[in-house]
């Protein structure tokens, strides 16, 4: 059963980038917990009707809002600020886009394309794209971090040792996580909602939702973690488990390149078995396959495998 939640922050409370001099919105005690409205991935740019033809248009300055940040009271370099998601509040629509020169075939897909997603905020029933596919949905926070020690402005894509975009599908509701903390109240902050997501979100989006999400804080001091850890409350893919998985794989010596190959078979894979446009099954691979390194021993050569879920079109 999720906390009442004590605070609201409001989006537009929210800001760009990780900046440890961003003054508080609000201060907490640990133990609190605290709801946040979050401002989808665009910014409020894209809406329900946007087209493929407006994705070019995107400010890449506005993008990856984070509401915050929040000082908790106590927190000290060197503690570990513990973080429990215990619930979040979908708004029922979303997006997906291929951006053109981001996501892990940008070369091969310069176009921009664009899926308008709408699904059942209460039940949560599986998001249906054009009839054929249908995508089981697990909400979480894309973005979830605290202000880093170094001083400045520093840009919220890339992850950090302090969080940040992480974009871990399995930041979901019952999740603990936890950050090192290197600047005196943590400064926490929170955004990038999605509403599915598989691992390794390879066209770069998800299904980029807005929703609220309620968190409570807590301390561990003096831990010194080295880097983010979290742990679940139970199992991680049973929702896509039901029919199995395709899988396809990439093999060699070079990681990326691995996931590359693994990603592009399996577009191939499914334009080819259902009869779809290229980009499209690139989204859908963003939106709900995993990639996996399934061996990284036998040198020289390593595996990258893409697990595609069978029940999305079955």
């Amino acid at each position: 059963m999720s906390h009442a939640h004590s605070h609201t922050i409001h989006s537009h409370h929210h800001h760009f980038g990780w900046d440890n001099t961003n003054a508080p919105v609000l201060t907490v005690a640990p133990g609190e917990t605290v709801e946040f409205e979050i401002i989808d991935a665009s910014g409020g740019q894209f809406g329900p009707e946007t087209a493929a033809s407006d994705v070019p248009s995107l400010d890449f300055g506005q993008v990856n809002p984070v509401t915050g940040p929040v000082l908790i009271d106590g927190a000290e370099p060197g503690d570990s600020l513990k973080i429990t998601l215990e619930s979040f509040r979908p708004s029922g629509w979303g997006w997906t886009a291929n951006i053109p020169g981001f996501g892990l075939l940008a070369e091969s897909f310069s176009d921009p394309a664009m899926i308008n997603w709408k699904y059942d905020p209460h039940s949560l029933a599986p998001a249906v794209w054009n009839d054929l596919a249908r995508i089981p949905l697990k909400p979480f926070t894309g973005t979830i971090g605290v202000a880093p020690a170094e001083a400045g402005l520093h840009s919220v894509v890339p992850p950090r040792r302090v969080g940040g975009n992480m974009d871990v599908r399995d930041l979901s509701v019952g999740a603990d996580l936890y950050l090192p903390i290197e600047v005196a109240g943590a400064l926490f902050s929170v955004g990038d909602t999605h509403a599915a997501q598989g691992d390794g979100e390879v066209c770069g989006t998800a299904i980029e939702s807005p929703m609220s999400v309620a968190l409570t804080f807590d301390l561990i001091k003096g831990e010194n973690l080295a880097f983010p850890r979290f742990t679940t409350p139970g199992p991680v893919t049973r929702h896509l488990d039901e029919k199995g998985y395709d899988v396809t794989t990439g093999v060699g010596p070079d990681l990326m390149e691995g996931a590359k190959a693994a990603v592009s078979g399996m577009v191939d894979l499914l334009t080819k078995r259902h009869g779809i446009a290229a980009v499209d099954a690139y989204m859908l691979c963003s939106v709900c396959a995993d990639l996996r390194i399934s061996e990284i021993v036998d040198q020289p050569n390593w595996i990258v495998s893409l697990y595609f879920p069978r029940i999305v079109f079955e």
